[in-house]
């Protein structure tokens, strides 16, 4: 069915990225005019420090609203701990299958601590498309 299983072909090259210290407005405005759910954040060497997702932002916002505070940053509400992410030589099909199992969208693709792409199910879904018979 697929003509490749290995995930450095079929991931995002260049994933919509932020820094911890920038607003989580901005990073709003990221993730809905890229109409992705999340982004990877990084620091200033491309290390992988964190994701934001659609509901950490809600999460935040509704906090804001209800504390009658200000928003904070990126930092203050991504996730850090746990961070579950791919290699670039991994196998599709199994990155597909634990993606199933562990009910993740996406993942931040690391090689040496450096975040170089990401992979979604919509990518995933594309392969398989791609190369049907």
């Amino acid at each position: 069915m697929l003509q490749s299983v290995n995930l450095r072909d079929y991931m995002l090259s260049n994933p919509v990225k932020v820094r911890a210290e920038d607003n989580i407005l901005d990073a709003m405005r990221a993730i809905i005019d890229n109409k992705i759910s999340g982004v990877c954040v990084v620091d200033g060497e491309a290390n992988l420090v964190g994701v934001l997702s659609e509901l950490d932002c809600l999460r935040a916002v509704l906090g804001a609203t209800y504390n009658n505070s200000s928003i904070g940053s990126v930092g203050e509400h991504m996730t850090t701990e746990n961070l579950v992410v791919a290699h670039p030589d991994e196998d599709i099909v199994d990155l597909a299958q634990d993606m199933l199992l562990k009910n993740i969208r996406r993942r931040p693709v690391v090689q040496d601590g450096k975040l170089i792409g990401q992979i979604t199910c919509r990518q995933l879904l594309s392969a398989v498309q791609k190369f049907r018979s």
